[in-house]
């Protein structure tokens, strides 16, 4: 375990499963009112997920995506029916581990909106937790990024397309406290831990930041990813495939023209798993 809280919560769910866990009124108050306002939020209309802005959760984000999200947002691959689904499990995962927390006795301030100031912006969000001083994130993850993403920290940063890490460091500046990190709820079994943001660098992550808003603010677009060459059983097979941090990102195909997502081409599996190509060797043309 890397967060002393851990302890507590695992015991109060072992009362709990065994029927001997209670919740107070208050806190059940409290869950189902932070529940509602997220239904609110997602439901309520007036909702701009269209209109870009930069805010805490997107300024760690690669500047190419936020360049397409304020230039050509009509460019972005639909968004599934599920998504705004997915963003409710979030908020409800967020809310039911809130209240899990203080049943279980561990002290925290409740989230809090924040400003961050950097050299050439002011960017807002609202960071989730702060125990024992420390800012903490709340996620909801799937099965594979439970055990893989969310590793640790390195693994984390290695493959932080979305901005996690630059979004935790902007919630520790703006509010003066230090970077805790990330407590991680898996969507597919229930399990959770903590990811501490053992060598995340306050100072080196505002330096990145600042030349993201200030990309934005040239509006100049620069791909941050080079496409990578395929292996198969470590021998290189003369395709390139798109760079990792880049294939949960709505304009990947508009940001390589030549992308093509199809099974891939040396696998001898029955259902080869789907590989986004960016150039084929002539002999897989």
């Amino acid at each position: 375990m890397n967060h002393p809280a851990e302890l507590a919560l695992h015991q109060y769910m072992e009362n709990a499963a065994n029927g001997q866990s209670t919740m107070s009124e208050a806190t059940i108050k409290q869950v189902a009112e932070d529940v509602a306002a997220a239904l609110q939020r997602q439901f309520g209309g007036g909702n701009k997920r269209k209109e870009f802005g930069l805010r805490m959760s997107n300024i760690g984000r690669p500047s190419c995506q936020l360049w397409y999200e304020k230039n050509e947002p009509e460019k972005a691959l639909p968004r599934p029916t599920t998504f705004v689904m997915n963003m409710m499990i979030g908020d409800i995962v967020e809310a039911v581990f809130k209240g899990l927390l203080k049943e279980a006795g561990v002290q925290y301030e409740d989230s809090d909106s924040v400003t961050l100031e950097l050299d050439n912006a002011s960017i807002n969000g609202t960071y989730d937790i702060v125990i024992d001083g420390s800012v903490d994130d709340v996620k909801s993850a799937s099965d594979w990024s439970y055990k893989y993403k969310f590793e640790s920290f390195d693994k984390l940063k290695e493959g932080d397309g979305f901005g996690y890490v630059a979004q935790l460091a902007g919630y520790a500046k703006a509010s003066g406290k230090k970077a805790g990190g990330w407590w991680v709820v898996n969507k597919a079994n229930g399990k959770f831990k903590y990811v501490p943001a053992t060598n995340l660098d306050i100072e080196q992550e505002m330096s990145y930041v600042n030349d993201t808003v200030q990309k934005i603010k040239d509006n100049k677009f620069e791909r941050c990813f080079e496409a990578v060459p395929e292996t198969f059983r470590g021998k290189e097979t003369g395709n390139l495939v798109l760079n990792s941090n880049c294939g949960f990102c709505s304009y990947r195909f508009s940001c390589w023209p030549t992308l093509e997502e199809r099974p891939a081409v040396k696998s001898q599996a029955k259902d080869p798993k789907l590989v986004p190509y960016v150039s084929l060797a002539e002999e897989y043309k």
